[in-house]
């Protein structure tokens, strides 16, 4: 018997109406692993499920920080066990939706993220390289000692390449290296994992075109204005989101709109590509690949085969 299913696959591949299609099905709530839906007041660039999508099905870990907080992995991982506990204690199905790798890890594996030292001075030294190199020259330096990690981890998530970084210079093992250890010890749940994709890759390279388009048309350039003229520094983690960081540099004059949505789509596509990278490699994934945009028919069928395949006995 699994204790939960998890639902994930790159941006824009359906993973909220299946989670919501799964849940009617199952009596089950949602409890989401995206690294943006945290933060209250990011709803568009983030494609967070409004209350219309949700269909009634309840949906936990959304708005549950401040833009301008730090949310560490740990945390997620611990709030997101005690939302996982509620639910079954409530003879409910808990669900967990979303394409951030290191929280769904995290929160299945209950990883001891305090193993790995620390070093506040050493911190700072890297987080200089960092803004020195830029992310994307820093992600393939850590690639050089840490392939694992560094493919999970977007060139803009400075925080946590620092991190990566940090572990390896203060210890001369990898973070991943640490995670393993960690992982040695039987995970906290046991999951059934299903992974969405698309059988041709131009399907769903189009698809995140659409998305991140219809984005700008909803209001993702006032959504960002407001979280700027709120005080959410540009340095931020929410703030370096896909969607976000490119407008901002709009706002500022940096780009034209059309400019900002092109860059907006090229990223989009790059993330589906490390999340795929991030998934490939997982022996225990049950892959679900649309052959075109799947409609409520075939939304219907995966979860009923989900819901089928899974182990839901006692």
């Amino acid at each position: 018997m699994v204790d939960l299913i998890v639902i994930t696959g790159p941006t824009a591949t359906g993973k909220t109406a299946l989670g919501v299609a799964l849940a009617k099905r199952i009596d089950g709530e949602v409890v989401s692993a995206d690294s943006m839906q945290i933060y209250r007041g990011m709803d568009i660039g983030t494609a967070k499920p409004a209350p219309a999508e949700m269909d009634g099905v309840p949906h936990h870990m959304l708005d549950v920080a401040d833009p301008s907080e730090r949310f560490s992995t740990a945390k997620y991982a611990a709030m997101a066990a005690a939302c996982v506990e509620d639910i079954r204690a409530r003879g409910r199905r808990p669900i967990v939706v979303g394409g951030t790798g290191l929280y769904i890890d995290g929160l299945i594996r209950g990883t001891d993220y305090a193993a790995a030292p620390s070093d506040p001075e050493t911190r700072r030294a890297i987080e200089a390289e960092y803004d020195a190199l830029g992310g994307e020259a820093f992600r393939a330096k850590l690639a050089a000692v840490d392939p694992d990690r560094a493919a999970a981890l977007h060139p803009r998530d400075k925080k946590r390449l620092v991190r990566a970084w940090e572990v390896y210079a203060l210890t001369g093992k990898p973070i991943s290296w640490h995670d393993a250890q960690s992982r040695q010890a039987a995970p906290r749940y046991s999951a059934y994992t299903a992974a969405l994709d698309f059988a041709d890759r131009e399907a769903l390279y189009s698809r995140i075109d659409r998305r991140a388009r219809a984005m700008f048309d909803q209001g993702l350039v006032d959504e960002v204005r407001r979280l700027l003229e709120a005080g959410v520094g540009p340095d931020t983690t929410a703030m370096q989101a896909i969607g976000y960081k490119e407008v901002a540099a709009c706002l500022r004059g940096e780009c034209t709109r059309e400019q900002a949505a092109e860059e907006v789509c090229r990223a989009s596509r790059r993330y589906a590509k490390r999340q795929l990278t991030w998934l490939r490699g997982r022996p225990d994934v049950h892959w679900v690949r649309w052959q075109a945009d799947p409609g409520p028919a075939e939304i219907d069928a995966a979860a009923r085969a989900i819901a089928e395949n899974a182990d839901l006995s006692a």
